[in-house]
């Protein structure tokens, strides 16, 4: 008898153990309600699952990730203020779906009009951001399509910002990933991605309850985004970010059948690169590789900077590799401004493999110095001793 309960618990460990084990390589059924997915890491782009991935399909109310990140690029651009107004007209009020219950001639902020995109999925507040930033929704769809194009988007085309089915407006999960990583470089957005319920307070006095339609923002530890889909075309469609230990992933998938196994492909995904892989953060973009000196500039010299952040993907079991690096920059000449590629750094392994080569920029912004600022300089140098520089 007790050699039957050892064997029973044993078989009960060996049980629970293939639950939660995860394999060292994507297994294929982690998406297994949806037509399409993919994983991502966010910090190096690389792609630990996909599933069809470049099957062109409907987005649905995933669109708006496109729409938010336009919006989060006005704003940084300074074309657009989170406290500018925005009257709502009678176009974007009378949107159909899902909504936020505008009103012809009521006017919001901006950023209670993104807590109604980003949460709600307000097809009314995204088209009233449409013309507030392009005049005119077919113009805004425009620089959608422009915006797609320059990401190298190659499956996605743009019929309207808000995602409701329209002939030819299609994007693949593969494209909504890049999308998404593109959006998340304004960290901001998450801000209101990981609210799960709030209110949007009405002209009139009264509010509107918003809970947001990505249940996995509640149901998940780490998740804060993005974006959710459905129309009866599309499915259940799903962009879904989260973060633990140090590393973003990025999760899609498109046309699943239902909610909640919409829900299911993305948890099957997450758990599967969290449990899988680690982020290893190299280098910070504020590392200091070494000082030039600026032809012509208002200052002499200035640092030299990773353009981005420099990060590995690594299984949990690898080692943290060591690397040095060869800076390669020939001259630096003002005008130079911040985010300006001035050069590159080598990433070389302990075998002398070249790894990867990464853009440098300056430290900060140097204008072009004036003849009055060469003439003082100079005469500093030639009192001072020192070989004059131009």
């Amino acid at each position: 008898m007790k050699k039957n309960w050892k064997k029973i618990f044993l078989g009960f460990c060996f049980f629970f153990w293939q639950i939660f084990s995860v394999s060292a390589e994507p297994i294929s059924d982690l998406a297994t309600y949806s037509k399409s997915a993919i994983l991502m890491d966010f910090d190096t782009g690389e792609v630990l699952y996909r599933k069809d991935e470049n099957v062109s399909l409907p987005p649905a109310s995933m669109t708006k990730i496109m729409s938010m990140l336009l919006i989060m690029e006005a704003i940084d651009s300074g074309s657009l203020q989170w406290d500018s107004e925005v009257t709502i007209s009678e176009k974007a009020a009378s949107m159909g779906g899902s909504q936020v219950f505008l009103e012809a001639g009521e006017v919001y902020r901006v950023s209670e009009l993104l807590k109604g995109i980003a949460i709600a999925s307000g097809n009314d507040a995204v088209v009233a951001m449409a013309e507030k930033i392009a005049g005119t929704t077919e113009d805004f769809v425009v620089m959608m399509n422009d915006k797609a194009k320059a990401l190298g988007l190659t499956g996605t085309t743009f019929k309207n910002p808000h995602g409701l089915d329209e002939d030819g407006h299609v994007s693949t999960a593969h494209d909504m990933a890049i999308m998404a990583r593109e959006l998340l470089k304004h960290p901001k957005i998450l801000e209101y991605t990981s609210i799960y319920e709030d209110y949007l307070q009405k002209n009139d006095g009264s509010s509107t309850w918003l809970v947001n339609t990505n249940k996995l923002v509640r149901f998940y530890n780490g998740v804060d985004g993005l974006k959710t889909g459905y129309t009866s075309s599309a499915g259940y469609c799903l962009t879904a970010t989260a973060k633990k230990n140090n590393m973003r992933l990025i999760a899609v998938v498109m046309g699943s059948d239902t909610p909640d196994h919409r829900s299911s492909d993305i948890t099957s995904m997450l758990n599967y690169g969290f449990n899988t892989y680690k982020t290893y953060v190299v280098l910070k973009k504020d590392f200091v590789f070494g000082t030039k000196r600026v032809e012509n500039g208002k200052e002499e010299t200035v640092s030299i900077v990773l353009k981005d952040d420099y990060s590995k993907l690594l299984k949990n079991t690898d080692a943290i590799p060591n690397y040095s690096y060869n800076l390669k920059v020939d001259r630096v000449s003002a005008p130079v401004r911040l985010g300006d590629v001035v050069g590159v750094v080598e990433v070389v392994d302990s075998s002398g493999q070249l790894v990867d080569t990464l853009d440098v920029t300056v430290s900060q912004t140097i204008e072009k110095a004036s003849l009055w600022d060469l003439w003082i300089r100079n005469l500093k140098h030639f009192t001072s001793g020192k070989i004059l520089v131009k």
